[in-house]
């Protein structure tokens, strides 16, 4: 990993200045899996317009272009469940009226049970071996994972977050780095939502009150401070 130590630089984003630290910030890429992204999925059985999400992936995959080239950590979640859905409470299984329910058999598989068809990250923003992913059972990526023990051995201090919900699993990780000590920054252009209105309502209460949870910033901004 280069950089690592590195003077933090400036990035321009609201509600303030970011201080991005070289090499020792990690990007996040949230839940971009075919489940969420694509038609047949766990997000179209809830009857959401699954191509609202697709614009945040050529956003994201140039993001992932310049930490690669950089050789910084990257780290993609899937939201999955185990076969038997111990994992998975009851609750949230049966919440609603969705046309499948998590576990039934879709298109795609099982929907949101690991190594599925459907949680598969998009092919577009694979993960690469040397790169974590992780599967996670709840919205947030630190609950029931090692995500945190993982990015301290590797000296992160920051996270840079994409990904889909904004407002659910999105919003909900990086409300978790905040509790853990993380400088969190999420991309405006890399995140989407099925719900318009709530993406602004989330990039809102997550800067709100002097960055409570975190900063947001383009895209555009984020790669003119990596020189990509």
């Amino acid at each position: 990993m280069s950089s690592a130590g590195a003077t933090p630089v400036q990035i321009a984003a609201t509600p303030f200045p970011y201080p991005f630290a070289p090499g020792r910030t990690a990007l996040v890429v949230i839940d971009m899996q075919r489940d969420f992204v694509e038609p047949g999925g766990f997000g179209a059985s809830l009857g959401n317009d699954v191509s609202l999400l697709v614009p945040a992936i050529p956003v994201i995959a140039a993001l992932l272009v310049a930490w690669r080239a950089k050789g910084w950590p990257i780290v993609h979640t899937r939201e999955a469940h185990k076969a038997d859905l111990s994992d998975c409470p009851p609750a949230k299984r049966l919440r609603g009226a969705p046309s499948l329910r998590i576990g039934d058999l879709g298109p795609m598989g099982r929907l949101l049970i690991a190594a599925e068809p459907g949680t598969s990250i998009v092919p577009e923003l694979a993960p690469r071996p040397n790169e974590i992913a992780i599967d996670k059972p709840g919205k947030g990526m630190f609950w029931a994972t090692d995500l945190h023990e993982r990015l301290q051995v590797l000296g992160i201090s920051h996270l840079m977050f994409t990904g889909v919900t904004t407002e659910v699993c999105v919003q909900t990780s990086m409300r978790e780095a905040n509790d853990r000590g993380y400088e969190c920054l999420l991309v405006e252009d890399g995140t989407e939502s099925y719900f318009p209105d709530f993406k602004a309502a989330a990039l809102a209460m997550i800067a709100a009150q002097g960055a409570i949870v975190g900063w947001h910033a383009p895209a555009a901004a984020v790669l003119a401070a990596v020189g990509h």
